[in-house]
């Protein structure tokens, strides 16, 4: 099987890389170069993508001898989720660029030229689990690895993407993972993984949303509509945030108040205190399906961060989305995150939260 391999220059990519290769598949690595940010670019910098990792995915091509290329998908990463992510943020929204970047870059720009290009599927080096039955068709799957699943963030992709798709670290977990590296003499088998925005260098979200976006002062109040206190801009705050709201007016029981919601037209922001954060119904919308879509009411569970705990739940599919009806209240659910809906371990679909209520 001709396979491309995408290698963010990490250890997962490297090794899934050489797992493909030992399996006998004409591997072919690629490198996307995602930033036009220069600061990025240094050592040190703190996503996935800067030019330190790229030399460090060279290395290990040369050392499996296979072939390997740089694609500049800056332009696209750039308007499919940098944009995005700024657009959210103004619109009062708390959006995941990792989910959309898989979903508009690594799983459909990328796996586009690669299959114009003539490869039979795309690998990465992410902790999930495709199984293909006998009829063909793929279903996406936690890793074996719990404490590093990424299904998560893939819960968009479907069925058509999930068949060219290749996890050679479904069933491995991390240390061993590591060990694989070192005893392939990989440079990377001790680099530490990646976090934080891959496009915001130095990680002060905060301070790239502040460049990004003009102060729209407006107050701070209560569910009441009392007035608490003042803002900048409403794309400072999320709901759940408790650091750095500045309010004029101490709460009559002394308790920490929370963002309860954000309304940008308005440039409101309502704070209260922490159980008013519970909410137990979720609907979504633009809804994925990793395989055809489920109707009617169905148990399963349901995850909306992606090292979240996963909630016993109701789920049903509705005419513009997704209602999820949570067994037990959860807190901090912020419009513009993603739920993903799994049967057992297994994703069956996605849906972005528009609405989070009691």
């Amino acid at each position: 099987m001709r396979v491309l391999a995408a290698m963010s220059g990490g250890v997962d990519s490297a090794v899934a890389a050489a797992r493909l290769v030992a399996a006998g598949h004409e591997v072919t690595g690629v490198h996307l170069a995602l930033s036009k940010n220069p600061a990025s670019y240094r050592s040190g910098a703190r996503g996935c993508c800067s030019l330190e990792d790229s030399h460090d995915a060279r290395r290990v091509a040369d050392k499996l001898d296979i072939p390997f290329y740089v694609w500049d998908l800056a332009e696209e990463f750039h308007e499919a989720v940098v944009e995005d992510f700024v657009a959210e943020y103004r619109a009062g929204r708390t959006p995941n660029p990792c989910l959309r970047c898989n979903e508009k870059i690594k799983f459909a720009a990328v796996l586009d030229r690669g299959i114009a290009l003539g490869f039979d599927a795309v690998a990465t080096g992410h902790y999930a689990d495709l199984r293909r039955a006998a009829d063909g068709t793929v279903t996406l799957h936690r890793a074996a690895d719990q404490a590093k699943d990424q299904s998560y963030v893939l819960g968009m992709l479907n069925q058509r993407q999930l068949a060219r798709c290749l996890f050679p670290l479904f069933d491995v977990e991390k240390p061993l993972v590591r060990e694989e590296a070192r005893a392939l003499g990989f440079g990377v088998a001790k680099k530490p993984d990646s976090h934080d925005i891959c496009f915001i260098a130095d990680g002060d979200t905060q301070g790239f949303l502040a460049r990004h976006l003009d102060d729209a002062p407006g107050d701070i109040v209560d569910a009441s509509g009392r007035v608490l206190g003042a803002h900048r801009g409403t794309h400072r705050y999320t709901v759940g945030q408790r650091k750095g709201l500045d309010l004029r007016v101490p709460a009559p029981t002394g308790e920490p108040r929370y963002v309860l919601s954000i309304e940008p037209v308005t440039r409101t922001v309502v704070v209260g205190a922490r159980d008013e954060l519970a909410v137990s119904v979720l609907r979504g919308i633009r809804p994925t399906w990793t395989g055809e879509p489920v109707t009617g009411p169905w148990r399963g569970r349901a995850q909306y961060r992606a090292h979240g705990a996963p909630h016993d739940a109701t789920v049903e599919s509705v005419a513009d989305g997704l209602v999820v009806a949570l067994d037990e209240p959860a807190s901090g659910v912020a419009p513009g995150q993603t739920v993903v809906v799994y049967e057992g371990d297994r994703v069956v679909g996605s849906a972005v939260i528009a609405e989070a209520g009691r």
